[in-house]
């Protein structure tokens, strides 16, 4: 009992030494021992869930929020598994998480016991690393710190960047105990081991052709706003710049509306340079990749963003580091060159405000635009995938005083609510989040955690009773409709408002019907319809071609 006891205590002190400050716990009983340290340690900010996916999600949007890992811990068994998707998202979106399960002793595995699975390698190579140090005792005591320790270096400061860390812990009853003596650690609260990020790197020969047309494709992770803006300046070449990269920001050579202009056929350029992660932007992809453009790819982990295979050269550094580094020595394109790019990205943005004024209806197109802009300043816009991070990408202005993220590692549409409020609890920011029906059906449960709590998060759901993005894909026309309804349509007819009343959050049909201002977790309903929302997103790209030819 105070072997376990102190062992909990230990890699809990240890994990605040590293700048730990959230746990997110979901309830049972083989986890007792970490759960009473987490909550003894007033250094700690507890979250109880009562869904381990849930919890995991809102772990997730804890780090997304405040850039450090949050704990996730469950009890044995089938509660462990849950924390799977948040774990694979994480993985793939470079997310700091530390997943804690917690594990029946060996002699109860295998041999029929309850809540007793195989947990160790659970989640596979979405981990940057795992450890099962087997019940705790006295002779182990020695590498406690270095265990707790070297679990938030690898979830932080990994080789191939931040992602999840797993730590799969026995423990054999009674599991209630009181700490005794922690083995000492650094002095002044350091922690264990402090791993030092590489400085500095090896950027390489960058674009010789700086001279010739060339943009500049900023998805995710493209590094700091103001190198890339350095780097377009000197060059001449203009950035399609997707929200989360953040360089979308009122800037003359930032290109919001980037996906209504290359559908429209935007010319070619000679050189691309990619940096971060791509935006879905399918037809802009697909322009891509027609190009015969010389395209270098900076990527700073080997991820290998490259899904159309299209970068002639990739280069392993920091972005923000190569655009400084080029744009020292860039030539500047022709100036007709980046004028075209300034009329497109104007008249495009006229055509999106004047096809969506003549709607007097709610548009997604026009909610997605409208949310973008009404997010406060310095909030955080978090976007579901689906329709709602297209159309954020396509139809929003620039803005360059919100932060905007979106669980686009995996793409998934689980979790969004409990990410979007551990965003909102991590970050402390006023958080908007904007998301399909079916996204806030996947995770209505995450609203368990909602009332009561000191965040300030708005959900708008858009309504259209189904999957609208399937009525974008051929199936839509190829199959009768009766069984595209079935099998992608899927109308849900649940009454969204009433659900969200239920968990007791307070629900308005528009942005500030019924708000008094007050901080808290709301819920704004819009109500659109599919089969209307194809034709205005028709009516869209028709009227930026117009502009833009």
């Amino acid at each position: 009992m105070t072997v376990q006891a102190t062992f909990a205590a230990t890699l809990v002190d240890e994990w605040t030494r590293a700048g730990v400050t959230d746990a997110v716990i979901a309830p049972g009983s083989r986890s007792t021992p970490l759960a009473m340290a987490l909550t003894a340690d007033v250094r700690i900010r507890v979250h109880v869930h009562l869904d381990e996916r849930s919890a995991a999600f809102f772990a997730l949007g804890l780090g997304i929020g405040s850039g450090r890992p949050a704990v996730v811990l469950t009890t044995s068994g089938t509660a462990a598994v849950e924390l799977h998707p948040a774990i694979v998202e994480a993985h793939h979106a470079s997310v700091p998480l530390l997943a804690v399960t917690a594990d029946r002793p060996p002699e109860l595995i295998g041999v029929g016991a309850p809540q007793a699975i195989d947990q160790l390698h659970l989640f596979g190579g979405a981990t940057r690393w795992s450890a099962a140090p087997g019940v705790p005792d006295e002779a182990s005591s020695p590498t406690w710190r270095s265990l707790a320790s070297r679990a938030v270096a690898e979830a932080t400061s990994g080789p191939t960047g931040p992602g999840p860390v797993h730590l799969n812990l026995a423990f054999r009853e009674p599991l209630l105990g009181e700490p005794d003596g922690l083995p000492p650690g650094r002095p002044d609260g350091a922690p264990w081991h402090d791993v030092l990020p590489a400085r500095g790197g090896f950027v390489g020969q960058g674009p010789t052709r700086t001279s010739q047309n060339g943009v500049i494709v900023a998805g995710a992770g493209a590094g700091d706003p103001a190198a890339v803006l350095a780097l377009a300046e000197a060059s001449g070449w203009p950035v399609l710049a997707d929200p989360l990269s953040g360089c979308r920001v009122p800037h003359p050579l930032v290109v919001a509306a980037f996906d209504g202009i290359v559908r429209a056929g935007a010319p070619e350029p000679a050189v691309v340079v990619r940096l971060g992660r791509p935006p879905a932007s399918k037809a802009l992809a697909q322009w891509l990749a027609a190009s015969d453009a010389d395209q270098w790819l900076v990527d700073p982990l080997g991820a290998w963003p490259d899904p159309d295979r299209g970068a002639a050269r990739v280069i392993r550094a920091d972005p923000a580091g190569a655009c400084r580094v080029w744009a020292a020595g860039a030539e500047r394109a022709p100036v007709a060159w980046a004028a075209w790019w300034q009329r497109a990205e104007a008249g495009a943005q006229r055509a999106i405000e004047s096809v969506l004024d003549r709607h007097a209806e709610p548009t997604e197109p026009a909610v997605a635009r409208a949310v973008t802009a009404a997010v406060p300043a310095g909030g955080v816009l978090v976007m579901s995938s689906s329709m709602p991070v297209r159309d954020v990408e396509w139809y929003s202005a620039p803005r360059d005083d919100i932060r905007v993220v979106a669980n686009r590692g995996a793409n998934g549409i689980d979790g969004v609510v409990s990410t979007a409020l551990g965003v909102a609890a991590g970050s402390g920011r006023s958080t908007v989040a904007l998301i399909g029906d079916l996204a806030f059906l996947h995770d209505v449960g995450g609203l368990l955690w909602a009332t009561g709590r000191d965040v300030d998060c708005t959900l708008v759901v858009v309504d259209n009773d189904g999957g609208g993005i399937f009525s974008f894909l051929p199936q839509a026309d190829a199959l009768p409709a009766d069984r595209f309804e079935q099998l992608f349509g899927t109308p849900h007819g649940i009454d969204v408002g009433a659900l969200a009343a239920a968990y007791g959050v307070p629900v308005m049909a528009l942005a500030g019907d019924g708000d008094d201002g007050t901080a808290g977790v709301r819920v704004v309903r819009v109500q659109t319809d599919r089969a209307a929302n194809v034709a205005v997103h028709d009516e869209l790209h028709a009227a930026i071609a117009a502009a833009v030819g």
